[in-house]
């Protein structure tokens, strides 16, 4: 973006995003060992355990990641309201979200429980199949409490506050790193249930954190003027319709990239059990240094968002400047260490020779989309706190199904490239969308749409009027 802000502001402004996105950032690498544990067990249980994994990891974030981003019209609608001094109307927002939250992880949990039936007629190599559908059936218990977790998890970020992110998300560790040793390789006179036993220590992790989070916000005293669980809320439909109207377009936004890898790794999946252990080593690195960025994108989120709830127009090209500043900076080392430690970031998974090579021949690709994955999430996260999030939707179709997707499969199916052609095609997606998003980013927080917008604005955005409205 053309950046006219002060630079001394600038730098305090890169202070404050760094402050708050640092919990968040380690909540999400937290996050993202979590991937790591599960696909180092799988990988030295075997190359079909790691294969079944890469497969099954695939089938549950296809549908995860749309309550995912959904939810994330929650942290945009707190930030505001607390920016312009409306916080006793959080609790029935919230209260709102976890019954949207509860619904959508069931929803999830059925489909979750019929996918399975679809992995033959995928194509996916059949060697994989059983390992993959045991990894499903025992995960999707998990899912209710993987979108309570969230929304609880965007509650607390919208009022700046992520320490409990970190937290909750490294304990989650302590339950995944046992549980799914023993279950994978049948300790104590356990069954050996292979990538099942991955899937049952998932969904167990995750309940633990959902509760763990619950308890946090319930005894937090800092949270004691929001009232969360003062009461019990019925649903209440035209509040649950304003956080869909704003969410919905997020969730399918955040889908049209994750499905890009998802539906990646279930095409190379169809190449037997080598392409697809390789490709999931070289994914699950990419998405560790990924959970920086998107760290980042959410602290951005909350600051865009606050400085738009107290009409500070300044504030918000500031925070989305600042944002672009680290980010920037965090993409150039992790591509850096993709490119000199591959063969060594790979020898941590797996000991068979054709996997690795394969693997650490992909990281060379990861490194390349650093630089435009950084952007893209970025200019997504600040557009989301100016609660920007239909046209984006579009421009992130594009980007990904009408150029990636296509590109990446012709390249890699089509004319036989393998893994190395779909990764082609990752690169062109994500680059595409950076320059799309960031365009986009530029337009929507120029001074004078900003004020005009503000001078169009009603007196309560429409994602929680209906809650103080209507009870």
């Amino acid at each position: 973006m053309s950046v006219d802000v002060p630079a001394r502001s600038l730098r305090a402004e890169i202070r404050t995003t760094g402050t708050l996105a640092a919990p968040l950032v380690a909540g999400h690498v937290a996050t993202g060992l979590i991937s790591f544990v599960d696909n180092v067990i799988a990988g030295h249980h075997g190359t079909q355990t790691l294969a079944a994994v890469a497969v099954g990891t695939a089938l549950f974030w296809l549908p995860v990641v749309v309550p995912m981003g959904t939810l994330m019209a929650l942290p945009p609608s707190v930030s505001q309201l607390d920016g312009s001094g409306r916080r006793g109307e959080v609790g029935a927002l919230f209260r709102q979200a976890l019954w949207l939250a509860f619904a959508l992880g069931v929803v999830l949990f059925a489909f979750l429980t019929f996918v399975v039936h679809a992995l033959a007629p995928m194509g996916i190599a059949p060697e994989i199949i059983p390992g993959a559908t045991a990894f499903l059936h025992g995960i999707r218990w998990g899912v209710p409490a993987l979108t309570l977790f969230y929304c609880m998890r965007y509650l607390a970020e919208g009022v700046h506050w992520t320490l409990p992110t970190m937290l909750v998300s490294a304990a989650g560790l302590l339950v995944l790193l046992p549980l799914g040793t023993v279950l994978t390789f049948g300790r104590f006179g356990l069954p050996e249930l292979g990538a099942g036993g991955l899937g049952i220590a998932s969904a167990a992790m995750l309940w633990v954190q959902a509760i763990g989070f619950a308890l946090v916000l319930r005894h937090a005293r800092r949270l004691d003027d929001l009232n969360l669980f003062e009461r019990f809320d019925a649903p209440n439909w035209p509040a649950i319709r304003g956080l869909l109207a704003t969410g919905l377009p997020i969730g399918v936004t955040v889908l049209m990239e994750g499905s890009l890898f998802i539906v990646t790794a279930l095409l190379i999946g169809r190449l037997g059990d080598v392409p697809a252990a390789a490709h999931q080593i070289a994914l699950n690195v990419a998405t560790l240094s990924f959970m920086v960025p998107m760290g980042l994108a959410e602290a951005t989120t909350v600051r865009v968002g606050h400085a738009l709830g107290r009409a500070d127009v300044a504030g918000v090209r500031r925070a989305a400047a600042a944002g672009l500043a680290i980010v920037i900076g965090t993409q150039l080392l992790s591509g850096t260490a993709m490119l000199v430690f591959n063969d060594a970031l790979v020898a941590v998974y797996t000991r068979d020779a054709a996997v690795a090579a394969l693997a650490a021949s992909l990281l060379l690709y990861a490194a390349a989309f650093q630089f435009p994955d950084g952007v893209q999430v970025l200019s997504a996260g600040a557009l989301r706190g100016l609660q920007d999030t239909r046209v984006p939707m579009g421009l992130a179709a594009i980007a990904y199904w009408a150029i990636g997707m296509p590109l990446g499969a012709g390249l890699g199916l089509g004319l036989g490239w393998g893994p190395k052609g779909m990764w082609l095609g990752l690169i062109a997606g994500l680059s595409v969308a950076a320059v799309l998003l960031g365009t986009r980013l530029i337009r929507s927080s120029e001074p004078a749409r900003l004020n005009a917008r503000l001078a169009r604005a009603e007196p309560r955005p429409a994602a929680h009027s209906a809650v103080t409205n209507g009870g």
